[in-house]
């Protein structure tokens, strides 16, 4: 895949042109958006980074094509899972509504400079040491686990860092609309707008560590790896308000997660094998019999896992709905016998 480095500068400077776009005509007057438009900028967003798709398949070839699918579906899922946990750290700093949009404007754009240098320094380790495959490939292993057994319930922003940032930052309590800081008294304190912000941006920098490799497990065109994240990245903010309840209710989520980041670690681990360099395994010779695990299968199995945990998440939680609507029956008689 040949991308000229005009091709690198118009790619940006779109990317950077949708996201002031957003900021001036979205979210610099403070508001909840509304259902209707939160569903109109999630379609559009998601319709053209289809269309992108498309494009990269006819102009490049569909094998680029499906890496770029398959990694923007990956990056869109882990994607979500930022969301719910934005989603306690907002309600941990009780961040008024009107004022979301701000936070996770900012919270995606620091989203989208990290994973951008990830993304080149990925590039670069990638290039020069082909056994960085192996360390990417256990990574991905390691936080499958993590994932599999994550269950969100730890409040971010009573976390270790944030309570490092508390003890060396003066902060008021009451947020001042959406300002950053404060003056009191002649005394500038730090507003909790400003901590949420920071809390996101270090859960961001946590997120990138899991991203950046997954999606090198899938394609080594870092220009694919940039343009997955930014459209995984663009329309987030209106879909957290799209599916604010619905982020609750998908409680397998983390499972499937778990179960992408594991087969795309495996992957590696067999990308690593074939491309081998290393004097301690086979003699520094490539292990030829390993598999070559081909995209249309890593993009079905990808989009079928997070099908299934989606479902599955939204039959788990229904059933639990109505059983619960049926206690207050459950009880009611004998209420009824005791009058």
């Amino acid at each position: 895949m040949e991308i000229t480095p005009l091709i690198w500068i118009i790619t940006i400077a779109i990317t950077i042109a949708f996201f002031v776009y957003e900021f001036f005509a979205h979210v610099r007057t403070p508001h909840e958006p509304s259902i209707g438009e939160s569903a109109r900028w999630s379609a559009f967003y998601i319709g053209l980074a289809v269309l992108f798709g498309v494009g990269v398949g006819v102009t490049s070839g569909w094998t680029f094509g499906g890496e770029y699918f398959a990694g923007y579906l990956t990056e869109k899922a882990l994607s979500i899972d930022n969301l719910f946990v934005f989603l306690i750290v907002m309600t941990g700093f009780a961040v008024p509504k009107i004022y979301q949009q701000k936070v996770l404007m900012i919270g995606i754009v620091i989203a989208l400079i990290l994973r951008g240098m990830f993304i080149a320094v990925g590039a670069t380790l990638i290039e020069n040491f082909s056994w960085i495959f192996y360390l990417f490939g256990a990574l991905l292993l390691v936080l499958a686990y993590r994932q599999a057994f994550s269950n969100h319930e730890g409040n971010p922003a009573n976390g270790r860092f944030m309570t490092f940032v508390r003890r060396h930052l003066p902060v008021t309590d009451e947020y001042n609309e959406d300002k950053l800081t404060v003056v009191k008294n002649g005394k500038r304190f730090v507003t909790p707008m400003l901590l949420t912000i920071i809390a996101i941006g270090f859960i961001d920098l946590v997120f990138a560590v899991d991203s950046i490799p997954a999606i090198y497990g899938l394609t080594d065109e870092a220009y694919i790896v940039f343009t997955a994240n930014a459209f995984a990245l663009m329309g987030l903010r209106q879909l957290f308000f799209l599916i604010g309840g619905l982020l609750e209710r998908l409680v397998y989520l983390a499972q499937g997660l778990a179960v992408i980041l594991a087969f795309i670690g495996v992957k590696l681990v067999l990308h690593a094998l074939y491309v081998n360099e290393l004097p301690f395994i086979n003699g520094g010779d490539p292990v030829l019999w390993a598999p070559k695990i081909p995209i249309w299968f890593s993009l079905l199995f990808i989009a079928a896992t997070i099908t299934v945990a989606t479902v599955a998440s939204l039959i788990k939680t229904r059933g639990d709905r109505g059983s619960t609507d049926e206690l207050p029956s459950a009880t009611a008689e004998p209420q009824k016998e005791l009058s």
